[in-house]
């Protein structure tokens, strides 16, 4: 017998639609090992095609966590996955003043998280962080919006701010610098990261949370080949 959650508990066992306390069961696919390809940016591709094919809200949208050295302490947040290549995901930020410049820094392991509800299915990437060339920066650079290629350049990210008028105040001065010209720059500071994996797993939910896991694990470092293996989940 189980005694009643305790009132302090400001949050205890949400639930969806179901009964309240049990979470809403998984019931939209399978993954077995005859679905799976041999390459995981390939599996990759192939999932995140479904994804947008499906109208799943933002299926770029992941988790990017980093942690720093010698503390161990771990910091995540919401990113955009940018690019996939014969390499792996990229994301672009400021690499200057930003806690995850200073954790990868520090530590040259990161993971990426991606969650598809309408499809019950996740992706969790983990490897080595590289920096993707200025050239190549600068090509996504030019796809932005002038007033995002502006904020690049004006925002001193993760640093602390008396006030917005700081920031705008330094907005004003990167439009004066650039008034009229439309080409703009890539700031040396600001630019894109490359997640090369080492492992990638593929997660899709099934009823009663008995989901089918699968890890994708490079068995030589810079080459591609890749042990698959079922988890329990």
């Amino acid at each position: 017998m189980t005694s009643a959650p305790s009132s302090s508990k400001l949050i205890f066992a949400p639930a969806g639609t179901n009964t309240p306390g049990q979470a809403d069961q998984y019931t939209k696919g399978t993954l077995s090992s005859s679905q799976l390809v041999p390459s995981p940016l390939t599996q990759f591709h192939t999932w995140f095609s479904h994804a947008q094919a499906s109208s799943v809200p933002l299926p770029e949208a992941c988790n990017f966590s980093t942690a720093s050295l010698p503390s161990g302490r771990v910091s995540a947040r919401m990113v955009y996955l940018k690019e996939l290549d014969s390499r792996g995901f990229v994301i672009y930020s400021n690499w200057g003043t930003s806690r995850k410049a200073a954790d990868v820094e520090s530590n040259g392991w990161a993971a990426l998280t991606f969650w598809w509800r309408e499809l019950e299915r996740q992706v969790r990437v983990e490897g080595r962080v590289e920096r993707v060339s200025e050239v190549e920066g600068q090509r996504y650079f030019d796809t932005r919006a002038r007033g995002s290629r502006v904020g690049a350049w004006a925002s001193r990210q993760s640093q602390v701010l008396e006030g917005r008028e700081g920031l705008e105040g330094w907005v004003g001065d990167v439009e004066k610098r650039f008034e009229g010209q439309e080409k703009i720059p890539i700031p040396d500071f600001w630019g894109g990261a490359r997640v090369v994996p080492e492992s990638v797993e593929f997660w899709q939910g099934r009823e009663s949370r008995l989901h089918d896991r699968f890890l994708y694990t490079r068995v030589k470092e810079g080459e591609d080949e890749w042990k698959i293996e079922r988890l329990s989940p």
